[in-house]
């Protein structure tokens, strides 16, 4: 079948290249020339671990193509995907429909023969019946069917999540439209992926849903870590504990700094004011909202307690930028507020993400973007782990102290055990466990007590 996917952002450019592996034929259409003549290049604008051997073996096979020219893409689809941004509206919270809505004008005009046209895009409830309407009132004559089709890809894990769905969701209000989706996604079968056919409005709020309700679940185990840290008891095995009930799963019960990324953070606050426009009170995901947001920039304090709540003249380093490992994606990443309330609180922050750097440098400004993670923690009064990328799960301990100016590892992601950060001479805290803090002053070794970016830690 011969697809057009609209948009190569993330969802877009995953989508495409997994949908031509299917062998269909695909033709990822976008407006920025510079992303297009990348794409043409074989150079990949995001980083997803796979997807650039992935594009690389379809476009050599002839399967996967790029253009700037919708006209072209379109020619001979039977079937177009919506996969545009829909970022929070500036303002008001709401989700940002008007390029989902641009691109429907610029369909109507291109449209040939029966076409399935399928929202890829997170989108509210009711976009695809204005989407529909849009076309309709362009092109009184066209035949074509609008379908939601909402995506689950986790970043870092997209293409398998596409290839091996738990489940793969198709809202549609024709039934011609089935089979068009059932032939797209046909080579799921095999691998016995359960499809759930709903109505179109049913389809765009289950996408909310979920991202809603795994949000709550994140924010919710973060209250219990701090019960955790007030009453003497240990997050993970919190977790662990209620995980094993199979009414609640064992996913998202990881405590630490607060979700981000380009999806929980727009898509709670676009359900919050849907509900709103509906008169429907949403009071657990207001509540959600506001203590996610509070938490990140709260993080700061469990570094500024290593020294009596003073950091004005400490140096601070940071491993890891991005909102979560295997991806460079800074969007709403819980690393920025923090990063702002030390600087607020006087400190200077040094910082190291593996893939992130290049996408930090566009909304962090006044640090210090280190190479690695050792020469990041160099001089340092103290180490902060946000992101647990695997490269800072097995450090150099005794290199760490060599280099640090005071050995202070505050780690927001329960990479490492209390017990053994403490054995190897650290002052540790983690997210939700009892870990023993103490004065940073009491771990300092007289070799260092002359190194003046280390002086008496207050």
């Amino acid at each position: 079948m011969k697809i057009a996917m609209i948009g190569t952002g993330y969802v877009g450019l995953v989508s495409g290249a997994c949908v031509a592996d299917f062998g269909h034929q695909v033709t990822c259409v976008d407006k920025d020339v510079s992303k297009i003549d990348a794409l043409n290049a074989g150079e990949i604008p995001i980083f997803e671990p796979g997807l650039k051997e992935l594009v690389a073996s379809n476009v050599r096979q002839g399967r996967l193509s790029f253009t700037t020219n919708l006209a072209e893409g379109l020619d001979g689809a039977g079937a177009i995907f919506i996969a545009v941004g829909t970022p929070s509206r500036r303002g008001d919270g709401h989700a940002d429909l008007s390029y989902v809505y641009g691109v429907a004008r610029e369909i109507a005009g291109a449209l040939k023969g029966f076409t399935v046209i399928i929202t890829k895009s997170t989108v509210p409830v009711g976009t695809g019946d204005e989407v529909e309407r849009i076309i309709r009132e362009l092109r009184p004559d066209a035949q074509f069917a609008v379908v939601s089709n909402p995506e689950f890809l986790r970043e870092g894990a997209a293409i398998h999540d596409f290839k091996h769905p738990d489940r793969i969701v198709i809202g549609l209000e024709d039934e011609r439209a089935k089979a068009v989706m059932t032939g797209i996604y046909r080579p799921l079968f095999l691998n016995q992926a359960p499809i759930l056919y709903t109505g179109r409005r049913t389809a765009e709020l289950i996408k909310y849903a979920a991202n809603a309700f795994l949000a709550t679940k994140i924010t919710f185990i973060n209250e219990i870590a701090d019960l955790c840290e007030r009453v003497g008891a240990d997050v993970q095995e919190v977790a662990r504990g209620i995980g094993l009930d199979n009414r609640i799963g064992s996913k998202f019960l990881h405590a630490g700094p607060g979700y981000g990324g380009s999806c929980f953070p727009k898509d709670v606050r676009a359900l919050i004011k849907t509900a709103q426009d509906y008169d429907v009170p949403m009071r657990i995901l207001e509540a959600v909202e506001s203590v996610n947001d509070t938490r990140k920039r709260a993080m700061a304090r469990k570094v500024a307690a290593a020294f009596s709540g003073v950091l004005r003249g400490k140096t601070v380093a940071v491993l890891g930028l991005t909102f979560k490992p295997n991806t460079d994606d800074m969007r709403e990443a819980p690393s920025i507020p923090l990063i702002v309330a030390l600087q607020d609180m006087g400190a200077k922050v040094r910082v190291h993400d593996p893939e992130g750097m290049q996408q930090a440098r566009q909304v962090l400004t006044d640090v210090t973007y280190c190479d690695g993670p050792y020469d990041c923690i160099e001089e340092a009064d103290a180490a902060v782990i946000v992101t647990e990328w695997e490269q800072f799960r097995a450090l150099d301990f005794d290199r760490l102290k060599d280099l640090m100016a005071c050995p202070v590892i505050v780690d927001l992601r329960n990479i490492y055990r209390p017990e053994d950060m403490q054995r190897q001479g650290f002052a540790y805290t983690c997210v939700g466990r009892s870990s023993a803090f103490q004065p940073a002053a009491v771990y300092v070794p007289a070799t260092q007590l002359g190194r003046s970016s280390a002086e008496s830690p207050a």
